[in-house]
């Protein structure tokens, strides 16, 4: 039986490590021989496989020092991969990990490229991973359609499969009913990673312009620790935000929700599916977030929530004062959601899935 080794970057609680954990997971049932390679770091791919194989990466702030741990990762990469043989299947979750693509190409094993992202920068690093993938790739998955007509390769077998929900966090989200008002707040959500492009400052900005109504509240989810988080905050916020650190379950957090958010600045950092905006859905949760990307393939003006630019604070200030008085829209959005959601299934994600890897 050929071994299926699954490679990611950084193993941390965001959208694809968890995308990936759950393809793991599902392949372990079915496959002993099963090997994954991720960073040292605790996340969504930890303690999954038996078959788990750490290497050396660090973000930091320091550019410099990322970029040396990140080509020091994939010189260590490489050299991993060396050992698997031509009927072995390489399985690379995003463009990052070109290490283990140069190498699996050098012993002429299948490669499958799952792509989750487009806005990668300095530039010169994006055409470079584009090259690798253009030289490497048997098949390419992209996690929406308009990441796909951004980023398809000529000659490459691809297709979309769109990401879905885990069957449990579903089924829990199913037997909750949508609050508008919690403890008579109508509370305003955004999780995200702890960087500019995320729309933390128009975040911040939208609490002080309502900052004056004191029945609206916020609440901000990084992906980030304690430390970090002050770091970033090194000024006043206003009094109606409540700030939290890193969490492994967020289910208590959108059932403590009216209304979610998604500020990603269209011009820095598209969204290319939006897993947050489903799970937010799947709690009948209504939603703000970018009008391009993924979000455009998932929610509907005015149907599941509402397509607005994270730069226009004003209008997204005066939607979130708008709904906070209007209990009738904010239920008519929470039920199409619950309904949209039901369009991204495990079980047909998996399927899908499988389909690419055994065919």
């Amino acid at each position: 039986m050929k071994k299926i080794v699954f490679i990611h970057l950084l193993n941390d609680y965001s959208g694809s490590p968890k995308v990936l954990s759950q393809i793991v997971r599902n392949e372990v049932l079915n496959n002993s021989n099963i090997y994954l390679y991720t960073s040292k770091d605790d996340g969504f791919l930890s303690n999954i496989t038996k078959n788990h194989f750490n290497f050396f990466y660090k973000r930091s702030n320091n550019k410099f020092f990322t970029l040396c741990t990140y080509i020091l990762s994939q010189m260590d990469l490489f050299f991993k991969i060396l050992k698997y043989k031509k009927e072995d299947m390489i399985y690379i979750n995003t463009l990052l990990p070109f290490g283990a693509a140069m190498a699996a190409r050098f012993k002429g094993c299948e490669i499958i490229y799952h792509i989750h992202e487009t806005s990668i920068k300095p530039s010169v690093l994006k055409r470079f991973l584009r090259y690798v993938v253009s030289k490497t790739a048997s098949k390419v998955i992209f996690v929406s359609n308009d990441l796909k007509s951004k980023e398809s390769f000529e000659n490459i077998k691809d297709e979309v499969i769109h990401n879905a929900l885990e069957h449990n966090f579903l089924e829990t989200a199913s037997h909750y009913e949508y609050k508008y008002l919690h403890h008579d707040k109508f509370i305003v959500t955004m999780i995200c990673s702890l960087k500019d492009y995320k729309g933390i400052p128009e975040f911040i900005s939208i609490c002080k312009k309502l900052e004056e109504q004191k029945d609206i509240s916020f609440r901000l989810i990084l992906n980030a620790d304690q430390i970090e988080i002050d770091t970033y905050f090194n000024y006043d916020l206003p009094d109606n935000i409540e700030i939290f650190s890193r969490q492994k379950d967020l289910t208590k957090f959108y059932s403590n929700s009216s209304l979610v958010l998604n500020l990603s600045r269209v011009d820095q950092w598209v969204e290319t599916f939006g897993l947050t905006i489903v799970e937010a859905l799947a709690y009948g949760v209504p939603i703000i977030c970018p009008p391009v990307g993924g979000p455009i393939e998932i929610v509907e003006s005015d149907k599941e929530g509402y397509l607005i630019s994270s730069y226009d604070i004003g209008k997204i200030s005066n939607k979130i004062l708008e709904l906070s008085r209007d209990e009738d829209t904010c239920l008519r959005l929470s039920a199409n959601g619950k309904e949209k959601v039901k369009s991204f299934s495990e079980k047909v994600f998996l399927e899908k899935i499988e389909k690419v890897i055994y065919e």
